[in-house]
């Protein structure tokens, strides 16, 4: 199970616009492109863990920062969706 998180992981701290927009549609969540890039941009190079609430709440509370509070809740859907 360790391993399926760190391959999650890493793939989050090396994703792209596209990539994420690509998950978001393939879970049906709604996510701007512009909000895409700006989040990839974020995520790349840091070190989270989803699967931990404390670390994905931080990460989504940053989020919520950059694109705003309502694309924060469709990402952390998509995280949740990842981490299950």
């Amino acid at each position: 199970m360790k391993l399926f998180e760190n391959i999650i992981n890493h793939k989050l701290s090396n994703i792209t616009g596209a990539e994420l927009l690509k998950y978001a549609n393939q879970f049906q969540i709604s996510v701007a492109k512009a909000d895409a890039e700006k989040i990839a941009q974020y995520l790349r190079g840091k070190k989270i863990n989803i699967f931990n609430d404390s670390d994905r709440a931080k990460v989504i509370k940053e989020i919520a920062k950059i694109a705003g509070p309502d694309t924060a809740k469709q990402v952390n859907k998509l995280f949740l969706m990842f981490s299950k």
